[in-house]
């Protein structure tokens, strides 16, 4: 037998601020989308039939009014506290961001990637070799010759500098 879904009870200051946060045209996709299954859920439609009507996984819905459920506390208590609409949407944004992934932290810094970035915009030329463009391997040596890395793969280093 399933679990019934928690309920969502919205205030007219709440579900005034995330109407506007699913109507947005600013804000990620996935967030108007969490807005809308929150609103949805508020006006009383089942978790089957908001993922019928948003053509999703019925699972996404339920999850959400979890969530929604779990933050809906801090979310009552700022607003009773006389929290601005802005510190309450991004109080909602929060609620319906996503959540910590699994797997390890990024193995260099956004420092280290600046600096690897300039080292690629300068002429090798500037660091003694004979040659006119940079290879990714070629890169990668320099890269830790000066020490900006203990090491790195040029095929790594080659996906770090195109997704800068």
């Amino acid at each position: 037998m399933a679990r019934p879904a928690p309920p969502v009870n919205l205030t007219s200051r709440q579900r005034s601020i995330l109407d506007r946060m699913a109507r947005s045209r600013t804000l990620p996709q996935r967030c108007v989308e969490r807005a809308r299954m929150i609103v949805a859920a508020d006006g009383g439609v089942s978790g089957t039939a908001i993922a019928d009507d948003m053509n999703v996984d019925p699972q996404r819905p339920r999850r959400w009014r979890r969530r929604w459920a779990a933050a809906a506390p801090s979310i009552d208590e700022a607003e009773a506290a006389g929290a601005s609409d802005r510190e309450l949407r991004r109080l909602m944004e929060d609620a319906l961001a996503d959540a910590p992934r699994p797997g390890t932290p990024p193995r260099f810094t956004a420092e280290i990637v600046a600096k690897l970035i300039s080292l690629a915009c300068e002429p090798p030329e500037d660091s003694g070799l004979p040659i006119t463009h940079w290879t990714p391997a070629e890169l990668a040596k320099e890269a830790q010759k000066r020490g900006i890395v203990e090491e790195i793969s040029p095929r790594h280093l080659d996906r770090l500098l195109k997704r800068s």
